[in-house]
């Protein structure tokens, strides 16, 4: 039986779930957060389904051992391939990154052409477009994968010149499709947010999923009475499958804070 005091896992395949820990650290200060991400297999937006799938259920696995009361799936690649599947086989409440986010973009639309920009996994899935066209079958989606938009982050690459070209090699065609919203569809591109922002102009809404999440996350927690009390001492650990060279300074800039508890563990073991 899950309890208010136990903490929130979350996992990604790198450190861009760490946009969602950040969010959740703002809203609920209180909670405590047992956060996996899978470096050492790195990007899962290359992977094919099934393995999506498998590392999905190992990470999953893995934060169960921490007798977490709620798990976030901060992977758009693993939300789009295995949200049901997780959700299946965990009871506990499971949460992910593209529903929150897709309700918000219908929401924030004037036009009702939306641009997404995600892995090439997330976009093979059509998982967004699915999402947009059942809340609004009139809506207009393009969307497109940025693969290297992902190993950019995680070697701390955010700005520049040579940024800029790539930024404008992927969305140049999502541009010109006149989208009125732009969804960040993967947790590692609000580290680019201000590239994009200037690329594709101030009449263009960003979405990315990090407020939506959480407010999804507040509305669970309420509903299963398991909000941590507001006197409670959070922890906030990080385990990692590798511990690249740049880890502590680019893991800091997702986060936004010092990361003080960090360990390598082998592959969610």
């Amino acid at each position: 039986m899950k309890v208010a005091k136990d903490p929130i896992g979350v996992f990604d395949s790198g450190l861009g779930g760490l946009t969602i820990v950040k969010e959740i650290r703002r809203v609920l200060p209180q909670e405590s957060i047992v956060y996996f991400g899978d470096l050492a297999r790195l990007p899962y937006g290359i992977k094919s389904h099934k393995q999506i799938i498998q590392f999905s259920l190992q990470n999953t696995n893995f934060l169960l051992q921490h007798q977490i009361k709620t798990l976030i799936i901060a992977c758009n690649s693993s939300s789009s391939a295995a949200y049901q599947v997780i959700k299946r086989k965990v009871s506990i409440p499971v949460i992910d990154v593209i529903e929150p986010a897709t309700r918000e973009a219908v929401k924030l639309t004037r036009t009702g052409r939306i641009g997404v920009i995600a892995t090439q996994a997330t976009v093979d899935t059509g998982a967004y477009e699915k999402k947009l066209t059942k809340l609004n079958p009139n809506l207009e989606v393009y969307s497109r994968s940025c693969p290297m938009f992902v190993p950019m982050v995680e070697e701390g690459w955010t700005e520049g010149s040579i940024c800029e070209q790539i930024v404008k090699h992927y969305l140049e065609p999502i541009k010109q499709k006149k989208v009125d919203v732009l969804m960040l569809g993967c947790t590692h591109y609000p580290l680019l947010e201000s590239l994009i922002r200037n690329f594709m102009g101030s009449k263009v809404r960003l979405v990315n999923s990090a407020q939506s999440t959480v407010e999804k996350l507040v509305e669970s927690l309420n509903s299963q009475k398991l909000l941590a009390h507001p006197d409670q001492k959070p922890s906030f650990k990080v385990y990692v499958s590798d511990q690249p060279r740049n880890f502590i300074r680019v893991g800091e800039k997702f986060l936004g804070e010092r990361l003080s508890y960090v360990k390598v563990v082998r592959h969610a073991e």
